[in-house]
């Protein structure tokens, strides 16, 4: 009795708590992270399919990894005047402007006859991710204390890819189903359920979201290229970071869009299974992703990093050498690792320049990543018709071991660190 007691106390207290941290924090990072979750949802729904509608409208492994390298490739020619764009009008225009894109994309894709048209529609996806997800970030990183950076960032993981993004693909998984399967047909009637899903989160943004500007009163007077400049000189290990965070973003880039074809083609999986892929990965971060962050925000973002590295590895290997299903939604969970991962790099990315320059820095941050990755998912692309299909998942273990933890282990903590 007395140990029910003190469980339901704890649980009690923990509920508390989270309400209170959430209370603490400031309208416009609660509207953006409402945002985010519901654009996720609908996303996280269409996820498993869109690689394989893409193959199924006709693309080879090297085309599907040119539709994914043009589209990130426009994402990260943008990111710079972006973030230059936020740092001098506000954020709220600027976010609009990104989820029409995303609207854009989804209509593309739910009209789509063939795979040529999916470069427009992935091209309007990843320019309109950028925009919108740069947009929440600059958010992110300037209405958070340093202290509750990685809780929160996390608090918003869990509920987003956590909560909402389990449920999503198994919703997906019986609209394929309802509508004929794993076919063209059976998988188009989603991106228009996913459009509407976007509409919506516009008209929150528009009615619920300021307008606020950091840093107006420093704001620079000089050009385009002289403000970049001028964030490279008073920030903290830049260009090492640019690299670090590029090569961060492989695996994400290089294994997501070949996650699923791999999974239907080489081992058979059904709508179920590749549905059950996605939501497999959606329960690190509701699981893990808040006890990351709050242990990141105590011992550090890289040590928090260094122990995710080899959950991350394993389910690419549990990818490869699955005998069964039960082995790949195993591998779908350890994938949310990568998320998590990717939760606690952007905190240390968000702590290493002044608020007022936030917008260009994650611009810069962008540009490097989605071009490095759009080289990436092309040569991904590549491995897959030439060498064969499991060797795309080993490069990106061979990547992360040989060039991005030697490069990490070189840059110091963030943690406090006051980038003014």
């Amino acid at each position: 009795m007395e140990t029910e007691v003190r469980i339901a106390e704890k649980t009690f207290g923990a509920i508390s708590n989270g309400v209170a941290f959430l209370r603490r924090q400031q309208r416009d990072w609660k509207v953006s992270m409402m945002r985010s979750s519901i654009s996720l949802f609908f996303y996280q729904m269409v996820l498993p399919y869109m690689s394989v509608y893409t193959r199924a409208l006709g693309a080879s492994g090297t085309q599907l990894g040119v539709v994914n390298s043009v589209g990130m490739g426009m994402g990260g020619l943008v990111g710079p005047f972006t973030g230059w764009l936020i740092d001098r009008m506000g954020v709220k225009r600027i976010y609009l402007f990104g989820i029409i894109l995303l609207a854009i994309s989804y209509l593309i894709y739910g009209l789509a006859q063939g795979w040529v048209i999916i470069i427009m529609a992935m091209i309007a996806y990843w320019v309109g991710s950028g925009v919108s997800s740069h947009s929440c970030a600059v958010i992110c990183g300037n209405s958070l204390a340093s202290e509750e950076r990685a809780t929160a960032m996390s608090f918003c993981e869990t509920f987003a890819a956590g909560l909402l993004g389990s449920a999503a693909p198994m919703l997906g998984a019986w609209l394929v189903t309802a509508f004929g399967g794993v076919s063209i047909n059976g998988i188009r009637p989603l991106f228009f359920i996913g459009l509407a899903g976007i509409i919506s989160t516009f008209f929150l943004i528009l009615t619920h979201l300021s307008n606020r500007q950091w840093g107006h009163e420093n704001r620079s007077k000089a050009g385009f290229f002289k403000d970049f400049s001028e964030v490279l000189k008073k920030g903290h290990h830049l260009k090492r970071w640019l690299i670090i965070s590029s090569l961060s973003d492989l695996p994400w880039v290089m294994v997501i869009p070949f996650t699923q074809p791999f999974a239907h083609e080489m081992k058979g999986a059904d709508q179920y299974i590749l549905g059950a892929m996605v939501t497999g990965f959606a329960v690190i971060p509701l699981i893990v992703g808040i006890p990351a962050g709050r242990l990141a925000d105590k011992i550090g973002r890289k040590k928090v990093i260094y122990l995710m590295i080899p959950f991350v590895w394993g389910s690419s290997l549990l990818l490869i050498y699955a005998p069964n299903s039960a082995f790949l939604v195993a591998a779908g969970v350890l994938q949310g690792f990568m998320y998590t991962n990717s939760v606690i790099t952007g905190a240390m990315t968000f702590e290493l320049v002044p608020a007022e320059q936030m917008g260009r820095w994650l611009g810069m941050v962008r540009f490097c990543r989605l071009l490095l990755g759009a080289g990436g998912v092309y040569l991904g692309g590549v491995i897959w018709d030439t060498l064969g299909p499991q060797y795309v998942f080993l490069s990106v273990i061979a990547l992360d071991l040989f060039f991005r933890i030697p490069l990490l282990v070189k840059m110091p903590e963030t943690l406090g660190l006051q980038a003014r």
